[in-house]
């Protein structure tokens, strides 16, 4: 059974672009040491954002041969699946969990290197590469200053749309995870309805996370259409589950949780270095956070989530011992460099939950 996952890849950019922002999804990211003549010689101001054409990306890209360097596959939704394939690998004494992932990709080398490091990381990509297409890129150049310039390139764009290939996954499926930013594209929320639609039918869970409060804003009524007919499971931060709430700022993460509950039967907020909360039938449940020494805070979020949905999918019996799981693999994340829960990490949680499972012996309902 697949842990399925309809993303918002915009095509094979990973960007959309709404009222002068730009909000990453899904791209190859680069990120390099380079010093204050390196900028200069490429004409770029330290310390900005840009997004850049494909002829700008390439210029950069050759200019960092040589230079110290990283490429990754990004993504917020990317991180939670990597985590969730590490800590359901085969080798912590139960049957290994599939993750998949459908959207777009172009038929480039960074195309092909996105779809190849998901599946080191045992993340299948099932959609086909566009023909032509190009792949999202964001370029984050450090000086020993530590300031960051930010480059990104869109890339091409397209829509998920649901075609035979996306149906056969979505009747695998123990839970279909709909990333927000499709709510961007109107011609993609037909697609996200059809694959809820068949989720719920072949008793799979529903899940639906936020990704942005502009997003949630600008396509509120949207959201709530998926929300109240489909989902089972909705992740956010405090200020997007108030968003989805239609809530002041001055309001607690607590009444956002209590008032979603009674629409959606389970409701992840992460609140930061608070913790999180969980509603259930109109009633929060507050989750500490799990002990660490901060060192980068990126991807906490998404490290939470792969806790969740991993204690979901190996039974935990309670939420709050759920909870508690999401908040430990979050702390891991946390205490590092980077955004990717780490393979020995990922194998010391699950180990550490299967014997909580044996001590236990009882399994949730949820699924």
């Amino acid at each position: 059974m697949y842990v399925f996952t309809l993303t918002a890849i915009i095509a094979v950019s990973a960007f959309v672009r709404r009222a002068g922002k730009n909000y990453k999804i899904f791209t190859v990211d680069f990120s390099g040491t380079v010093d204050d003549e390196f900028l200069a010689r490429l004409g770029l101001e330290k310390g900005t954002r840009k997004v850049v054409n494909h002829e700008e990306r390439g210029r950069v890209l050759q200019a960092m041969d040589g230079c110290s360097y990283k490429a990754a596959a990004g993504g917020s939704l990317s991180n939670t699946l990597v985590a969730l394939a590490r800590l359901g690998r085969e080798d912590h004494g139960s049957a290994p969990l599939n993750v998949a992932m459908t959207g777009s990709i172009g038929s480039d080398l960074l195309g092909g290197f996105y779809r190849s490091k998901l599946r080191r990381a045992n993340v299948s990509f099932l959609s086909e590469a566009i023909e032509n297409g190009t792949t999202g890129t964001v370029i984050v150049l450090t000086t020993p200053d530590a300031q960051r310039t930010m480059l990104s390139y869109q890339g091409t764009s397209s829509v998920v749309n649901y075609n035979s290939l996306l149906a056969s996954a979505v009747a695998k499926s123990k839970i279909l995870i709909v990333e927000g930013y499709l709510f961007e594209f109107h011609d993609t929320i037909k697609t996200i309805a059809k694959a809820c639609q068949d989720a719920r039918k072949n008793g799979a869970l529903v899940a639906v996370t936020a990704s942005d409060v502009s997003c949630i804003k600008r396509h509120y009524d949207n959201f709530w259409e998926i929300i109240k007919s489909y989902a089972d499971i909705i992740f956010g931060s405090s200020s997007e589950a108030r968003a989805f709430c239609d809530h002041s700022s001055d309001e607690s993460p607590v009444s956002a949780a209590r008032y979603l509950s009674h629409y959606v039967p389970l409701i992840f907020i992460t609140d930061g270095p608070k913790g999180s909360y969980i509603g259930v039938k109109g009633e929060a449940t507050h989750i500490p956070p799990s002990p660490c020494v901060p060192i980068d805070t990126c991807g906490a979020g998404d490290a939470y989530a792969s806790g969740i949905l991993y204690g979901i999918l190996r039974g935990l019996p309670d939420l709050k011992g759920m909870g508690d799981l999401a908040a430990r693999v979050a702390a891991v994340v946390v205490g590092q460099q980077g955004t990717r829960l780490k393979v020995p990490d990922a194998s010391d949680i699950a180990q550490s939950l299967a014997f909580q499972m044996e001590k236990s012996a009882v399994g949730t309902s949820l699924i």
